[in-house]
């Protein structure tokens, strides 16, 4: 191990700056999240479960953010094309079921290049949407 940083991957710093403009958008519409995000390989790097959010949320919001990045796109765009008429169905089954295809999944970008994802959960599919574009935005 030589000690280097890896350049191309969301800080602490940077996903705390993340979470705090999600978590205020939250509490802007009335709703506690789950809120996640993880780095450029999909390994968790920081999570909040506001107060009153759903426990079973915490791996959600978790898993919106890893199929975010793993696809490196919006889990919102993953919606209509996994319906049992879509092209990908059946895709939320992969990965051993950890991939959500519904919105809440936002990839990081800094200069061009996707250095994490958010995923917010516990609201309807418009309100974490909504909280993950606020967090993506701190960016």
């Amino acid at each position: 191990m030589t000690g280097e940083k890896i350049a191309d991957s969301i800080s602490l710093a940077d996903a705390r700056r993340v979470i705090d403009a999600a978590i205020a958008k939250a509490e802007e519409i009335g709703q506690p999240q789950d809120i996640a995000v993880v780095d450029a390989g999909g390994n968790l790097k920081a999570h909040v479960r506001m107060d009153t959010a759903n426990i079973g949320s915490i791996h959600i919001s978790i898993n919106k953010a890893y199929t975010s990045i793993a696809f490196q796109t919006e889990t919102k765009g993953l919606s209509e094309i996994t319906r049992p008429t879509g092209d990908l169905y059946g895709l939320n089954d992969a990965h051993g079921g950890r991939l959500v295809v519904f919105p809440g999944g936002i990839p990081l970008v800094r200069d061009g290049h996707i250095i994490g994802a958010i995923g917010v959960s516990t609201g309807s599919i418009e309100q974490d949407q909504a909280v993950a574009e606020a967090g993506a935005a701190a960016l």
